[in-house]
This record gives C-alpha cells, sequence and structure tokens, in this order.
C-alpha cells in the first residue's frame, strides 16, 4: 500500500492550494481517508476525511467552510482543496488510510494503519 501526497507549495494569504492523495495497493472507495497537518514543534492535528463507502466528509473547525476534501473512484485519489489559506495554515500535509467500507469517520491518527509522506504547504503573510 502507498499513498502520495503532492500539490503543496508557496502561497500568499487569501491563496488556494489543491492536495492530492494517490493510493495505490487500496481501493480509496471502500477506505477512510483523512488529511492530517503538522507544524514545527506541534503535534499532528486532523484536518479532514472522507468516510470509505458513501463518502461522508467531517472538517476541523479550524478548516471548515475554506476546505474541501472529495474522492475520485477513478483515479483512486482523494483531493483537499484549500482556500482563503492563513498563515495558520502552514505546516506539512499528510494524508492517511484506513479500511472502513461501513462509512465511519476517524481523527485520531492512530486510527490509520497507511500513512503517506507529506507536502509542505506554506502560507506567507
Amino acid at each position: 500500500v502507498q499513498l502520495q501526497a503532492s500539490g503543496g507549495g508557496l502561497v500568499q494569504a487569501g491563496g488556494s492550494l489543491r492536495l492530492s492523495c494517490a493510493a495505490s495497493g487500496l481501493n480509496v472507495r471502500w477506505f477512510s481517508v483523512a488529511w492530517f497537518r503538522q507544524s514545527p514543534g506541534k503535534e499532528r492535528d486532523f484536518v479532514a476525511d472522507i468516510s470509505g463507502s458513501g463518502g461522508r466528509t467531517f472538517y476541523a473547525d479550524s478548516v471548515k467552510g475554506r476546505f474541501t476534501i472529495s474522492r475520485d473512484n477513478a483515479k483512486n485519489t482523494v483531493s483537499l482543496q484549500m482556500s482563503t489559506l492563513e498563515p495558520e495554515d502552514t505546516a506539512v500535509y499528510y494524508c492517511a488510510a484506513r479500511y472502513a467500507p461501513w462509512g465511519a469517520s476517524y481523527s485520531d491518527t492512530d486510527d490509520y494503519p497507511y500513512r503517506g509522506q507529506g507536502t509542505q504547504v506554506t502560507v506567507s503573510s
């Protein structure tokens, strides 16, 4: 199983970025896939997830209304559209997955056995 996050970069405050998590060795349709982020000296925080099967979405309060998580079953990818970015959004963003065809959502990084390498997002003020 591999999860490859991409799409990070440097953007000014108020701008947008779209992150992508490409999965191999698993079918995202049946997995809960989440995005987490980690800033230097801080713990890894939950950002958003999309449940397996029905694709329900759940967001951290800090990104609600600004970020949108979505899934493309044909491409086997999960994306995170980030808008109205703030300097506080600066972090390394990681995607993670766990088998969950029953449609549950999870917000703890320990709930996800499959984790990809991160992609850096830097928002300048």
